[in-house]
């Protein structure tokens, strides 16, 4: 069925479809919503159906595989990647309607399209190949280019299967050898460097959190821990790691997936929330300057009716659930919105640890600082209205009628029924940037009725659009200090009880001006740890008279004073020139380890076509070191000034044989 009118009525397209096809998806182009696929029923055939029209009409086109998931390109919306049942890669440049084979053996989920502004080529895709030997390959190719003679293997050694990551500006892999795992990352398309974390760290697994803002947040699972992470931040390159904060619960999500409950707030930076283990306790701890500094959850003042609260830090503070929602028809039971900036609602309770029982939601309407208890059950709460209104569902296997919703950012609650007969509701939809105030709630009246499909209009609620006189400011705080991100910020939002129609740039900061540079504004360096509130000094493990760690990128290294500005942090002035690194020329270094490989890792090249040779060098400079490279053939070639960030050194053979190459 399709509905033109936000699903106040629907028509039905079995005969468009056409009236025995069973159909098993739907996905919508994430460039143009006018372009629809529909995928049929894998145990019935192997055909995919297509709309340019929103989905009025469908073309069917029969194919030779078996779809299971689609990417579609980030800017060009007519090409998309196909991921087959038996683990091949396909691509196509019109949209689903013919289709190339680009590769077999593709590690499920680990195949990426180019990322505007790095890749060269705006149809590049990274994808991880699985070897016979139980092994991968990071290679890249062209989609329509992708024969054995065109691919290019950016890393030249075999590579842990499901490891490859291209995210933003980075790229990482992993390397297990002898038992122990190495990590590798590449910035902005450079060669691949070894990640740094402290020498004591034996990680056993990795995930990578966040890649916003040039800067990376991993989780590591050290060897000695099961149900816990802990939290490390890089520097802009994502080489060097420190630590944030140990133990950091994490639990399975509903496929088996690794869930870190690390929550990041929308709509300002800086704030992070975490779950923290503390011997046989889980506690919520909030950060406002990227994990540097860490402190408890202060409990409301006063209960649900007004009654005080008794809880004082640190032996009582508030806790909240931190998973975010893996189904996109609930709320989750933590949420905010870049649209409604200082605005979070969440689950939890108040007392000395996190409890999975005793349960209601909060409500933070400062980025935070304080909290208020808006409900003492479980709900869905959803933002309307681009975050200027909440609506709120109770949570509950039992059937329900009414919904609630606030225009005070959850002061007060009106009551609506949305249905005369009580409805198990399984989900329900707002969606993302729409004006029309619209919610499509479904579920089933009983246990075996069909699903029923409730459209909630909010149109008559919102008396008018909102005027200059409808809003209000407010100042972003930390324990009262203005600064934060080294940023003095002030807020415009709804005055509250205003019912009014907000429109999408309703939100958002008035005054954002720099703060001068304090100690909070920077974190220890790597190979330094924090010894009180404002002393970075070297670790047991760190010797700061070695420039070894930054030398082997370049003739130049940066002599840290043990610490570093947070990454995006805006301060200026004040401490900023006593803690910035000064640069210091690199100590002349013999070259040694001398390596040379192939791109793929094979030594095999077809006659005629380019062999692409990588030098590689253990130590030294390659940028001040004469290489000379002889093929085999004749012909050798000298360079100087090499770049190890090059695309490689390409040769063709002429003619057939056994060539030694050496260097």
């Amino acid at each position: 069925c399709r509905s033109t009118d936000y699903g106040t009525t629907y028509e039905k397209l079995n005969d468009k479809v056409g009236l025995k096809t069973v159909l098993s998806y739907l996905y919508v182009n994430p460039t143009n919503k006018r372009k629809i696929m529909l995928l049929s029923d894998p145990e019935m055939e192997s055909s995919i159906l297509i709309s340019s029209d929103e989905g009025a009409t469908y073309q069917k086109y029969r194919l030779t595989f078996y779809i299971q998931s689609l990417l579609f390109h980030p800017k060009q919306e007519d090409w998309v990647l196909a991921y087959s049942l038996d683990q091949k890669l396909y691509s196509s440049m019109d949209f689903g309607r013919r289709w190339q084979l680009m590769h077999e053996r593709i590690t499920p989920n680990r195949f990426y399209w180019s990322v505007a502004g790095l890749d060269k080529e705006a149809d590049l895709v990274h994808m991880e190949v699985r070897t016979t030997d139980g092994y991968a390959h990071y290679l890249t190719c062209r989609i329509q280019e992708c024969a054995e003679t065109t691919r290019s293997g950016p890393f030249a050694r075999s590579i842990d299967i499901s490891s490859l990551v291209v995210q933003d500006e980075y790229i990482f892999i992993q390397v297990t050898t002898g038992g122990r795992a190495s990590y590798y990352v590449s910035y902005r398309r450079e060669a691949f460097a070894q990640i740094k974390l402290p020498k004591y760290s034996l990680p056993k697994d990795m995930h990578i959190i966040s890649t916003d803002e040039n800067q990376v947040f991993a989780a590591v699972q050290e060897w000695n821990q099961n149900d816990t992470y802990n939290l490390y931040i890089s520097d802009t390159r994502g080489i060097y790691f420190t630590l944030a904060m140990e133990n950091i619960k994490s639990s399975r999500g509903l496929m088996g997936n690794i869930i870190i409950e690390l929550y990041e707030v929308a709509g300002i930076k800086g704030i992070f929330l975490a779950n923290k283990k503390v011997e046989d306790q889980v506690k919520t701890y909030i950060t406002y300057n990227k994990g540097r500094d860490w402190r408890l959850l202060q409990a409301p003042d006063v209960d649900l009716h007004g009654s005080p609260v008794h809880c004082l830090l640190p032996f009582c503070s508030l806790h909240l659930h931190l998973q975010i929602s893996e189904n996109p028809y609930s709320s989750g039971r933590i949420s905010s919105k870049e649209t409604a900036p200082g605005l979070v609602v969440a689950t939890g309770n108040t007392g000395p640890e996190l409890s999975y029982t005793d349960i209601g939601v909060f409500i933070s309407s400062d980025g935070g600082n304080t909290w208020r208890q808006i409900f003492d059950e479980e709900y869905n709460v959803w933002f309307l209205d681009w975050g200027g209104a909440l609506v709120a569902m109770k949570h509950t296997p039992l059937p329900v009628r009414h919904l609630w919703v606030s225009f005070d950012e959850g002061h007060s609650w009106d009551k609506y029924g949305f249905t005369s007969v009580p409805l198990f509701v399984d989900g329900a939809l707002v969606e993302a940037g729409v004006e029309t105030q619209i919610m499509t709630v479904f579920g089933h009246f009983s246990l075996r009725s069909e699903w029923q499909l409730v459209k909630v209009d909010y149109k008559s609620i919102f008396s008018r659009r909102c005027t200059k006189e409808d809003y209000q400011t407010w100042h972003l705080l930390n324990q009262g200090e203005p600064c934060v991100m080294g940023e003095r910020k002030i807020f415009k939002k709804r005055k509250p009880g205003a019912q009014c129609a907000l429109g999408r740039d309703s939100s958002g900061t008035v005054v954002s001006e720099p703060c001068v540079c304090a100690d909070w504004d920077f974190e220890c360096d790597y190979g330094y740890e924090r010894h009180g509130e404002s002393q970075c000094v070297p670790a047991f493990w760190y010797n700061p008279a070695s420039p070894s760690k930054d030398c082997s990128l370049g003739q130049s290294y940066l002599n840290s004073t043990g610490y570093r500005r947070i990454v995006s942090n805006n301060c200026t002035d004040g401490l900023r020139e006593k803690y910035t690194a000064k640069a210091q020329m690199c100590p002349g270094k013999a070259p040694r380890g001398l390596h040379v490989v192939t791109t793929d890792g094979r030594l095999v090249a077809e006659q005629g076509h380019n062999a692409t040779f990588i030098i590689l060098m253990e130590e030294g400079d390659l940028q001040r070191t004469n290489i000379q490279l002889d093929f085999g053939d004749g012909i050798a070639v000298s360079y100087a000034n090499f770049s190890p960030i090059e695309d490689g050194i390409k040769h063709v053979y002429k003619s057939a044989g056994i060539f030694q190459v050496t260097a």
